[in-house]
């Protein structure tokens, strides 16, 4: 394959447990060769790869016979430590075949909040890229048990879109052992078909995923979707696709239509905005009026706390939090500069009032346009 085939240079491949293992418990070291082999051939075409890889829970269990019936979270945690330098030592073996260096890297979604650690995985990142060699990431499961507890499901999904924005990746391929998202649940709908192009993640697309149910690890489509709604917002293209498909990813790199491609809703963003996306929290947020929306979409504005209408959760001055419609759509979110307590108060009140009402003023706008970024 030559590089001019290649349409993504910078690629991000998330492979799933249920991928992984064909289904099964333990790691199908077909499935997992297949895979490195075709980072090896589009590596070879010019593209940069990164990969997140499930399966150290399914590789300790290869190794050790558990006797917890509950499969509690803290076997499941015994099991990824037994299993993540086994399922390392498998990709090493397979990727030293094809000339190949690999390095390991266990993060979690708590590293990125700081900004300085942010840069600093990028940094890492980007250097093992400039040195030819492929970083194979996972969730840190012996220290975040949140994928492990069915906390947020499929995290594993949500650490690949983060990675694809922190290296400003072309392509995040979600390879799993569905085709892509469907009109309906093709198990309940014999009418369903697949969607080939999403050019916008809206209301209706969350909506036919929460209604397809998968078998797809401790992920399903509607993590594969947050995933992909995060990483488009920050200019990164994304595709949905079985990974057992022959030859998925040197085909789908070089553009063929395999799978549910969306299409990236933003240009890049800068890194400062890309690490304020990658960290908004739904526990944390305001709703707003149309004429702040109005202000924030058509005219480029700053939020003023006169356009807020309610907030939600308890967040401090300097919290990245999530700015929602009176509808509930997420529309945008950045850097506060008023604690929660203080918007509570001057929420829908004139910002020469702020003196007044608090006794004290960090300035005019509730989120500041520097510090914000339309999702």
């Amino acid at each position: 394959m030559a590089s001019d085939s290649l349409i993504y240079k910078r690629v991000v491949i998330k492979a799933g447990t249920r991928l992984l293992t064909s289904g099964g418990t333990t790691l199908n070291v077909d499935v997992l060769g297949s895979i490195a082999r075709q980072v090896a051939q589009i590596r070879a075409s010019g593209a940069e790869v990164l990969l997140v890889s499930s399966g150290a829970v399914a590789a300790g269990r290869q190794t050790f016979a558990s006797s917890d019936p509950h499969d509690s979270v803290a076997n499941r945690q015994t099991l990824a430590a037994i299993g993540q330098p086994k399922l390392m030592s498998t990709y090493s073996s397979l990727f030293n075949d094809l000339g190949i260096e690999i390095a390991q890297a266990l993060v979690s979604h708590r590293d990125m909040i700081d900004r300085l650690s942010y840069l600093n995985i990028r940094n890492t990142l980007s250097s093992l890229l400039a040195y030819k060699v492929i970083p194979i990431l996972n969730e840190n499961d012996v220290v975040a048990v949140e994928e492990l507890g069915g906390e947020f499901a499929g995290d594993n999904d949500r650490l690949a879109a983060l990675i694809a924005n922190v290296i400003e990746a072309d392509l995040l391929l979600l390879l799993g052992e569905v085709p892509g998202l469907y009109t309906a649940d093709p198990n309940l709908d014999s009418t369903a078909t697949l969607i080939p192009i999403i050019d916008s993640i809206d209301s209706r697309i969350e909506e036919i995923a929460k209604g397809t149910v998968t078998s797809e690890g401790t992920g399903g489509m509607t993590s594969k979707i947050a995933a992909a709604k995060l990483a488009t917002a920050a200019g990164t293209t994304v595709v949905i696709a079985d990974g057992n498909v022959e030859d998925v990813i040197l085909n789908i790199a070089s553009g063929d239509p395999i799978g549910s491609k969306f299409l990236a809703s933003a240009t890049k963003l800068e890194s400062r905005k890309r690490w304020m996306l990658s960290n908004m929290s739904s526990a944390h947020s305001v709703t707003i009026d149309e004429g702040a929306l109005k202000a924030l979409l058509e005219s480029g504005k700053s939020l003023l706390p006169a356009g807020i209408t309610a907030i939600v959760g308890e967040f401090h001055r300097g919290d990245i939090i999530r700015i929602v419609t009176e509808s509930g759509r997420h529309i945008a979110g950045g850097i506060t500069n008023y604690a929660s307590e203080e918007l509570v108060i001057i929420s829908g009140q004139h910002s020469k009032e702020i003196l007044a009402i608090l006794g004290y003023s960090y300035g005019d706008e509730a989120v500041h346009r520097d510090n914000l970024v339309l999702v």
